[in-house]
């Protein structure tokens, strides 16, 4: 694909047509697939969602391309690595959630019973590095406004009087909100866990 052909394809992904992104993946789908193969081996699935993601990011970001400062095949390797790299992330986090799933699992269900407020936490659980892990991929998964509360109060140690006068609410509302949010929290944890049974939540219990 000459210079001119690149700024037809350009063009007509910034201005949305069908055949230019079928111009793009018919020239380069094949290069970014190889390049991307290189890059995370042999395994076909990974390898075929990177490319995707790739293509698809550079149709969404295509008013980007600058000709200028390289050819469309400069551009597009350059979305390729930024999705190469963020796939190596999420593998390296899913290996993490795992390490720290089977330590949850070793640790006979006490930790679960703790977040229900049925006993302490050992104090090695507290200390424990799987254990920030496990709760930072919990966070994530909770309603926005849960998170930002659980994080402001558990992470933050903001007080409660604290939380009340920025959200210009009550403190009554913010403990209402946050025995919600724990539960919610409670209920995300547990699947890391799954062979511990649903317990009742104890609302008035003031940890995560």
């Amino acid at each position: 694909m000459d210079e001119q052909q690149e700024r037809v394809v350009v063009q007509g992904l910034r201005e949305g047509k069908a055949e230019a992104w079928q111009a793009l993946y018919e020239a380069y789908a094949g290069q970014v697939w190889r390049a991307v193969a290189r890059r995370l081996g042999p395994h076909a699935a990974d390898v075929a969602d990177v490319v995707q993601e790739t293509l698809m990011a550079a149709t969404r970001s295509a008013a980007t391309f600058d000709p200028q400062r390289g050819s469309l095949w400069f551009w597009l390797w350059g979305i390729a690595r930024r999705h190469v790299a963020r796939h190596f992330r999420q593998q390296e986090r899913l290996h993490r959630l795992t390490q720290a799933a089977a330590w949850l699992a070793a640790g006979d269900g006490r930790l679960l019973r703790w977040l229900e407020g049925q006993e302490p936490a050992p104090p090695e659980a507290l200390a424990a590095a799987e254990l920030a892990t496990l709760v930072r991929a919990t966070l994530t998964e909770l309603p926005q406004e849960y998170e930002m509360l659980l994080a402001a109060k558990y992470l933050d140690g903001d007080p409660v009087a604290a939380i009340a006068l920025r959200e210009r609410t009550s403190e009554t509302a913010v403990r209402s909100k946050l025995a919600r949010a724990r539960q919610a929290f409670r209920l995300a944890f547990r699947k890391y866990a799954d062979y511990v049974p649903d317990r009742p939540a104890e609302a008035h219990h003031e940890s995560p």
